[in-house]
C-alpha cells in the first residue's frame, strides 16, 4: 500500500480588511466584547466586483500548492472541493475549479461538511491514494461567507466571527514512510440544527419564499447556538486528537505543530490546555481572519509552512468541529 504525503499548500485571501472597530459602525457591538469572546481582531470579507467566489479563489489557492509541489494541473486526477458557499446550488464548485485550471477531464468531488470539510476531504484523498486510485489529487477549502452574514444587532453573534478566504493543498502518491498516518471522522445528526441554515431549502423554495415576503425571516441567516456549539467543540476536537494519537502509538508531547479548526481561539487554547501543549505547538491565526470554516486549516498550515514552523519529520496534527455536528482529526509525519 502507498503512503500519502502532502506535496504542496496554498492559500488565498480578499484584500479587504475589516476590523472590530468596523463592525462597530455596523451593529451594537464593540472591540473588547469580540476580542474577549472569541479572540479575532479583524476578518478578510470580499469587496463586490473583485471577482472573489468561492471557486476562484479556490483556484488561487490551488496554483499556489500546485507551483509549490513542483507539478503542473496536468499531473491533479482527481479535485476534492470543501465549502458550505458554493458559488451555485448546483453543479458545485469543484467542476468550477477544473474548468478554470483547464484541469481535462479528472473527477471532482464536493464535501458538504462546513467546518470539518477539509479534514474530511484530507480523509477521502488519503484513501484513494493509499489504494493506489489516484497519484495527485487538489484538495480545497473555500469559504465566501460575508454576502450571507447579518450584518445588523440581530445578527453580530454570527456575523462578528466569519470571514471569506481559501486554502488548498496537492496529496500525492509516495512509496516511502510518513505522510499521513491515521485519520478520524465522527458526527452527531441530533444536533444538526444547532448550528445551521434552514430556511432557504427544498421543502421551502424560492416560489414560498417569494409568497411569504418576510426579509425578516431569521431562517434566511446562519443560527448558532454558541455555548452548545463551544462545550462540545472543545470535547471532540480532543477526543478526535487523541483517537489518531492512539491508532499510531503516539502521545500529546510527540506533537510538534497542532492546528485546530479556526473556530474560535477560547475554544483552540481550551483543546490546548486538555493536551497540555505548549504555546509553540499549536499554531492559530484566527486573530487575523476569523472563522473560514473549510477554508481555516488550510489556510493556516500554508501560513505555517511559509513561516518555517514545520521540518522534515515534524509530527502535524489537524483537528476541526463544525455543523453537523461533524467531526474530525488527522496526524501527519511531514
Amino acid at each position: 500500500m502507498y503512503q500519502t504525503v502532502i506535496k504542496g499548500v496554498g492559500h488565498f485571501l480578499p484584500d479587504r480588511v475589516v476590523t472590530n472597530r468596523d463592525l462597530e459602525s455596523m451593529m451594537d457591538t464593540t472591540n473588547e466584547w469580540i476580542v474577549e469572546r472569541t479572540g479575532i481582531q479583524e476578518r478578510r470579507w470580499v469587496e463586490e466586483g473583485d471577482g472573489n467566489t468561492t471557486s476562484a479563489m479556490g483556484v488561487k489557492a490551488a496554483k499556489m500548492a500546485i507551483e509549490q509541489a513542483g507539478l503542473s494541473k496536468d499531473d491533479i486526477d482527481y479535485i476534492i472541493f470543501a465549502t458550505l458557499s458554493p458559488d451555485y446550488y448546483f453543479p458545485g464548485s469543484g467542476v468550477l475549479v477544473q474548468r478554470d485550471l483547464e484541469i481535462g477531464t479528472a473527477g471532482a468531488l464536493d464535501i458538504r461538511n462546513q467546518c470539518s470539510g477539509f479534514v474530511y476531504g484530507l480523509s477521502i484523498a488519503d484513501q484513494f491514494i493509499k489504494t493506489g486510485m489516484y497519484k495527485n489529487i487538489l484538495l480545497i477549502g473555500s469559504e465566501l461567507h460575508s454576502g450571507a452574514l447579518d450584518k445588523t444587532t440581530r445578527g453580530r453573534s454570527v456575523s462578528v466571527i466569519f470571514g471569506d478566504g481559501a486554502g488548498a493543498m496537492v496529496l500525492s502518491r509516495s512509496e516511502g514512510k510518513g505522510g499521513v498516518l491515521a485519520t478520524s471522522m465522527h458526527s452527531e445528526g441530533a444536533y444538526a440544527e444547532e448550528l445551521a441554515i434552514i430556511g432557504p431549502a427544498t421543502n421551502r423554495w424560492v416560489d414560498q419564499i417569494i409568497e411569504e415576503n418576510n426579509p425578516e425571516d431569521p431562517t434566511y441567516r446562519p443560527y448558532m447556538n454558541g455555548n452548545f456549539v463551544f462545550k462540545n467543540a472543545i470535547v471532540r476536537m480532543t477526543e478526535a486528537i487523541y483517537e489518531v494519537l492512539t491508532k499510531t502509538g503516539k502521545s500529546p508531547e510527540n506533537i510538534d505543530l497542532l492546528i485546530p479548526h479556526q473556530a474560535n481561539l477560547r475554544i483552540s487554547q481550551m483543546v490546548q490546555r486538555q493536551l497540555k501543549l505548549a504555546d509553540d505547538q499549536v499554531y492559530n491565526n484566527i486573530m487575523r481572519y476569523g472563522n473560514t470554516t473549510a477554508g481555516s486549516i488550510p489556510i493556516a498550515l500554508s501560513e505555517a509552512v511559509q513561516e518555517g514552523k514545520l521540518k522534515e519529520g515534524d509530527l502535524l496534527c489537524l483537528a476541526a468541529f463544525g455543523s453537523g455536528f461533524t467531526w474530525g482529526s488527522a496526524l501527519i509525519e511531514w
